[in-house]
């Protein structure tokens, strides 16, 4: 079980197997992806430009480019919360076309 500890702002890991994992996958360091949550950690998803910026920091860090219709597509539906919460969904939303 990966158990996070919050400590001043700062996530200390009891688990770095699951995030060597994630960054052997990825390419996304630990570290960034911390920075990453802290950074959004509060946010308004309900205002467009904040997920604009949430979802061009995510396609940087993972080196993935993201079409501006797939912006679009993604903000209206974070904005909305009409996200697929299955990785069925998510995987079809994402997947190669």
């Amino acid at each position: 079980m990966l158990k996070l500890i919050f400590r001043e702002d700062k996530i200390v890991d009891r688990n770095n197997s699951f995030f060597d994992k994630i960054e052997k996958k990825t390419n996304v360091k630990q570290e960034d992806i911390f920075n990453l949550a802290n950074s959004v950690s509060g946010a308004n998803f309900k205002d467009e430009e904040t997920v604009r910026n949430l979802i061009r920091q995510v396609a940087k860090l993972a080196n993935k480019p993201v079409s501006k219709e797939k912006e679009d597509e993604l903000v209206k539906m974070i904005i909305n919360n009409n996200m697929p919460i299955d990785f069925s969904s998510l995987g079809k939303m994402f997947g190669k076309k």
